[in-house]
């Protein structure tokens, strides 16, 4: 894929809707951070937050690297914002409802929604750095390279905290912090092992 052709209306979308995503992140990890109550939960997400703020950063230059203005709207970026303000919405609603523990599950239900959309993107943005060459191809590379393995971690991470913590909220043993966090998977294969192997962790029950 050469630099001329690279910036197709897809390819400039994907990468809008890139950018609108990790903002929309740092509002949901802002906002689930006061629906935390694990200690190391809180530590987890305020580390992804961080991270996330740099993430809007690497992806603004990107876009600014090809040319393009990381202020554009588009049609996709506008439903990615309106699902992100959604999540937060939700995640207040759960506040107000007083109950601590099931707003922390709001919570980590939602940040999996906006890291299911998060992890995607960035798959798809390495699939394009393989085929684009030159200047193009070895922006996305780098991007991909600093930003993907993180990515992982956040969505891997964060599905088996949710697990547990509704496994908990049910009055089943749970595994806390989740076989994910304690073995630090970062690929699918490693988070299937880790759900695999929690009914040992969790005192042979189920």
């Amino acid at each position: 894929m050469k630099n001329n052709t690279l910036l197709t209306n897809h390819v400039t979308e994907l990468l809008y809707q890139a950018l609108e995503t990790e903002k929309g992140g740092v509002q949901i990890y802002t906002t689930a951070l006061r629906c935390v109550v694990n200690e190391e939960l809180k530590e987890e997400w305020q580390k992804y937050l961080d991270q996330t703020k740099n993430h809007v950063q690497v992806v603004s230059e990107v876009l600014k690297s090809m040319g393009l203005n990381p202020e554009t709207e588009t049609p996709g970026r506008k439903i990615v914002r309106h699902i992100g303000t959604s999540l937060v919405k939700a995640m207040e609603m759960a506040l107000r409802g007083g109950d601590a523990k099931s707003a922390q599950i709001v919570a980590a239900e939602c940040v999996t929604h906006a890291e299911t959309k998060d992890h995607l993107n960035w798959s798809l943005i390495g699939e394009l750095a393989k085929k684009a060459e030159g200047e193009a191809g070895n922006v996305l590379k780098e991007a991909y390279d600093r930003v993907e393995p993180e990515e992982d971690e956040h969505l891997y991470h964060t599905q088996g905290w949710t697990r547990e913590l509704w496994i908990e909220a049910l009055g089943m043993p749970a595994v806390l912090p989740p076989p994910e966090e304690v073995q630090d998977v970062g690929s699918a294969i490693e988070a299937a092992q880790a759900k695999k192997g929690r009914k040992k962790a969790a005192g042979g029950k189920q």
